[in-house]
């Protein structure tokens, strides 16, 4: 396997890796937003994630890495709609 394959499969198992755990945040983010029940989420948990995710996020803009940023913006996007319906549904 040459260089450049070798980068190729690195990079695919980072994006497959990016696709799965931004997309696990998915079904949460459905169920919460249905039933507006958010007691058993815990607000300490998603207070943390969101606050490294954004770090992730500032990393993957200031180091130019494209794929960090998009799984970084989307899971923002996910972590922090449960963390606002934790808020606003407790």
């Amino acid at each position: 396997m040459g260089a450049f394959e070798m980068m190729s499969l690195v990079m695919l198992i980072g994006l497959a890796a990016a696709v799965c755990t931004t997309l696990a945040y998915a079904p949460q983010v459905i169920k919460a937003w249905r039933t507006r029940q958010t007691k058993d989420i815990s607000l300490g948990m998603f207070v943390l994630m969101v606050t490294g995710v954004v770090l992730w996020l500032v990393y993957g803009v200031l180091i130019g890495d494209v794929p960090l940023i998009v799984a970084n913006l989307v899971t923002l996007s996910l972590a922090g709609t449960i963390l606002v319906l934790k808020l606003r549904h407790g």
